[in-house]
């Protein structure tokens, strides 16, 4: 599997960023002519960056800086975010919003890091553990599991279901959203060792699919 990058994704035509929804949601590609169609396989990471604004200040509300805030109204905040469409994004399944860092991030932040080599590791026994759960079947990694089979044989129980639940009643989270819900709270799992997603691995997965909100556990 390889890994893409879209910097500024907002800035590409909205009609090629959509073409990627069906290579993200089957893992292929589907070319169609007048008298034949070909299929591609597709499985790929996506990354997709962009700022929280056109002007690229909207996140430093409230922190000291000698640079100018943010100076874009409401209506191109708006307009900048919406060109990422809603059907793409439902198919990025971590959502992470960074903050600018200080002087003071850059000059000791580093220290309190891990080491690459640990993160390696557990990442490591993660894919081991989901690995052999799979064995057997034509899966390895917890994202290429089909939504229909999550929710047969690798669902919740009822009280880890209990935050994904909620997300669901409230509109918050779309069926599609929930199947990918589920596959990351069992990567949660697996990066702790534990052999079933918790309630707080589900609180977990909510949390980075919509970073701005805080999901009980």
């Amino acid at each position: 599997m390889t890994a893409s990058s879209l910097d500024e994704a907002p800035e590409f035509d909205g009609s090629a960023l959509d073409a990627l929804r069906q290579p993200l949601e089957s893992g292929e590609m589907v070319v169609t002519r007048s008298v034949f169609s070909v299929t591609f396989p597709a499985r790929f990471h996506l990354v997709l960056a962009m700022n929280p604004c056109p002007c690229g200040r909207g996140g430093d509300v409230g922190r000291q800086s000698a640079a100018p805030l943010c100076v874009c109204t409401p209506q191109q905040r708006r307009r900048y975010l919406s060109r990422i469409s809603g059907p793409l994004l439902d198919r990025v399944d971590l959502r992470v919003t960074l903050v600018r860092p200080t002087l003071a991030d850059l000059e000791f932040g580093a220290s309190d890091a891990e080491p690459t080599s640990v993160v390696a590791l557990r990442v490591r026994e993660a894919r081991d553990r989901a690995a052999r759960r799979y064995a057997g079947t034509p899966w390895r990694v917890n994202a290429d599991v089909p939504g229909p089979v999550v929710r047969r044989q690798f669902g919740l129980d009822r009280d880890s279901a209990e935050p994904l639940d909620a997300a669901l009643l409230s509109g918050l989270v779309s069926a599609r959203g929930a199947d990918r819900i589920v596959r990351v709270a069992w990567t949660v799992a697996d990066l702790a060792g534990r052999d079933r997603p918790t309630r707080f691995d589900v609180a977990s997965a909510l949390q980075h699919r919509d970073s701005g909100t805080a999901w009980a556990a």
